[in-house]
């Protein structure tokens, strides 16, 4: 990637930007056959907890943000009780429209910092036992499958399997 991407946290002035990138590729999931979001399923009240809870992170590029993820400090429904060694990855979306390619890997990286400036040891991530796709792609990008939950349990509290992935993060170098 050649254009310079740079990040800023979200905040409560980003619900709809936040809201409008999950449903642009939600939209997209669903043109594209891919069984993952599903357009309305993150509203504004998600995004405004998520922010509260955690850190919430913008990719922008010219202005103009181009892809966005949610970072949590713990996952109890998809790992369990955990010591705190991980940061969680959850919801990394990118513009199909104007986020340049490799958008996804630069978001990754930055989740991976800000987990290791944390002094946390690991990046850990679930996905949808039923998207190909990203297993491919978070292969490619480092992280291992680590084990499966055969029984999330989605907002609307239907369950759902999930993949869960992990990737040793470096802490950062003393300046």
């Amino acid at each position: 990637m050649t254009a310079q991407v740079t990040f800023r946290q979200a905040d409560e002035r980003d619900l709809d930007l936040l809201v409008g990138l999950f449903d642009g590729l939600a939209h997209w999931m669903v043109r594209n056959g891919i069984e993952q979001w599903k357009p309305g399923a993150k509203s504004a009240e998600h995004f405004r907890a998520r922010i509260a809870a955690g850190e919430v992170w913008l990719a922008c590029l010219g202005g103009r943000a181009v892809g966005a993820y949610e970072l949590w400090w713990e996952d109890e429904q998809a790992w369990g009780p955990q010591p705190p060694v991980a940061g969680y990855v959850h919801r990394l979306m990118t513009d199909r429209e104007t986020a340049p390619a490799g958008t996804g890997r630069v978001l990754l990286a930055h989740a991976e910092e800000r987990i290791a400036a944390r002094g946390r040891a690991v990046a850990r991530l679930d996905s949808m036992t039923s998207n190909p796709r990203l297993r491919t792609y978070y292969e490619a990008a480092g992280y291992r499958v680590v084990g499966e939950e055969p029984g999330k349990i989605a907002a609307d509290g239907t369950r759902y399997g999930v993949i869960l992935w992990e990737r040793p993060v470096e802490a950062p170098l003393p300046r």
